[in-house]
């Protein structure tokens, strides 16, 4: 795997600790969202679809502290949005780094050469780097023609200057397994210290509905690509920068809950509930939303909006907690490897799920009806061409 020895250690340490302390609900990453803007338009993307008295508004550094404190989880990924638009992102990671944490910047690269001399490379950091294909497949994503080659060069870059460099990669229906397989060799060839992968979400408010995966064609999909990288091992060719019972999941291979709460999100509108990827309230403090929040209505088999995820950050804690709890069946998996042929693990039923509630609207015009009405947006953000 390609997570860093000393953060595995750490971060292993304290999911220790949270079971011997017998807390059921703990964090492991925080999403932090600064602010919403971004310089590209993704099609399958729901982070971006926001008036712009939204877009213009950003946390402060202060509220990112404040988030990191409260929160407490050893790893703090930052996402958008695109980060590198704020301003004081760099404050950001120093505040985070010099509390121990483990910081990930995703980033489309647009602005990553121009930008990377505001950090430092640092056993803390790492840069995430959105790549979901080879050049065509990666510019059909982001409705753009020209980024793929710009992040490939900003990844050069990034490695020639000592930066730990992974990429993330969002899947869709319309990926094909020996291309998926073909475009991981490329990216390992370039150097990357790690893949992220994940099928994309279908968020509600994304442009394109249309290409989103469901569950039986997501564990379909990864058989095909993991069969392509030598026979049932995940030790092969390809580095993942995820655990192996993880990727071992979106196989078909292990049934799992989500744990929502394993990676609570923190935006500009306050802490969202119940998910990074569900935003269906907001608390005004972690701790509301851990003690406030009705868990049990969320998740496949509880929510429609939760029939078809499987994405990371609802599931990789729930792996990463089992690998813990059952040491056992995480050796015998390792040892295993991830299983490309046979039956697949019984599914959780979705009988009993409850209808979709579209609650996004109020939201906005909450938010909306505050900022005009007098309060003043806490800054503008840099643009696309600062």
């Amino acid at each position: 795997m390609a997570v860093p020895l000393n953060q595995a250690l750490r971060v292993g340490a304290y999911v220790v600790k949270q079971h011997l302390m017998g807390n059921k609900r703990y964090p492991l990453v925080l999403m932090l969202e600064p602010l919403f803007r971004c310089n590209l338009a993704c099609a399958g993307c729901g982070k971006i679809d926001y008036p712009a008295e939204i877009l213009n508004q950003r946390l402060s550094v202060a509220e990112c502290m404040e988030a990191i404190e409260e929160c407490g989880a050893p790893v703090v990924v930052i996402a958008g949005g695109e980060p590198l638009l704020h301003r004081e992102i760099d404050q950001i990671v120093e505040g985070a780094i010099a509390r121990k944490k483990f910081v990930i910047v995703c980033t489309n690269a647009l602005l990553l050469e121009k930008k990377m001399d505001l950090f430092k490379p640092s056993k803390w950091f790492s840069w995430s780097v959105h790549l979901d294909g080879s050049r065509a497949e990666h510019d059909i994503s982001v409705c753009q023609a020209g980024v793929y080659d710009k992040a490939v060069k900003a990844i050069a870059e990034s490695k020639r200057r000592g930066f730990r460099t992974i990429i993330n990669c969002t899947l869709f229906n319309t990926a094909e397994p020996e291309k998926v397989a073909a475009f991981f060799d490329d990216v390992m060839a370039m150097g990357i210290d790690g893949i992220s992968v994940s099928p994309g979400y279908a968020y509600e408010r994304a442009p394109d509905q249309q290409h989103f995966l469901n569950r039986t064609k997501t564990k379909e999909l990864f058989r095909g690509i993991f069969r392509r990288q030598g026979k049932g091992s995940w030790k092969g060719k390809w580095a993942f920068n995820q655990s192996s019972m993880f990727l071992d999941f979106l196989a078909g291979n292990q049934t799992f809950r989500c744990t929502p709460w394993g990676n609570p999100c923190r935006t500009y509108f306050g802490w969202q509930r119940p998910c990074y990827l569900l935003g269906e309230g907001y608390a005004k403090t972690y701790k509301e939303l851990m003690e406030t929040t009705e868990w049990d209505r969320y998740g496949v088999g509880n929510y429609e909006k939760c029939a078809d995820c499987m994405v990371h950050c609802g599931f990789e804690a729930t792996a990463v907690r089992e690998t813990i709890q059952r040491p056992w069946r995480a050796a015998a998996q390792a040892v295993r490897g991830i299983r490309t042929e046979g039956p697949m693990a019984a599914d959780i039923p979705l009988d009993n799920q409850r209808p979709a509630e579209y609650v996004f609207s109020r939201h906005v015009e909450q938010a909306l009806t505050r900022i005009r009405a007098g309060k003043k947006p806490r800054d503008e953000i840099a643009d696309a061409a600062d």
